[in-house]
């Protein structure tokens, strides 16, 4: 079992940074692969971001066409935390954002249905 909690959402500027985080815990917690999405008011819930080890020190990111260029995820093992930084906010990138977990072989890291542990979510809401 992986327990997945959220932080850092809030309201920003357009062209304003927010850093949203994710801890994790439990027993195997540090094996699983991340990955962050967001569900608009009446929209479905997208992917926008995962990350798997490769080794300890380098790994594999994964990112939406719309966020390239202006999201970073990145990964403290240290700390069992998650994280997404997000440059170059627009109003559209408003949304509630969770934080996933998944066994990182296999399956299709865009497809939230490969996910098995879910975070609360955060809101992010950009202004215009």
């Amino acid at each position: 079992q992986v327990q997945l909690v959220e932080s850092g959402g809030g309201l920003v500027q357009a062209g304003g940074s927010l850093r949203l985080s994710c801890a994790a815990s439990g027993r195997t917690a540090s094996t699983y692969a991340a990955g962050w999405f967001r569900q608009a008011p009446g929209k479905e819930r997208e992917f926008v971001a995962a990350i798997r080890w490769i080794t300890w020190s380098a790994s594999r990111n994964y990112y939406a066409d719309s966020v390239k260029g202006r999201f970073t995820i990145s990964r403290d093992n240290a700390k069992n935390t998650v994280y997404l930084e997000m440059n170059s906010l627009k109003p559209e990138d408003t949304a509630v954002y969770y934080c996933a977990a998944r066994q990182p072989a296999g399956g299709n890291y865009y497809d939230l249905s490969s996910y098995d542990y879910w975070g609360q979510g955060t809101q992010v809401t950009v202004s215009s």
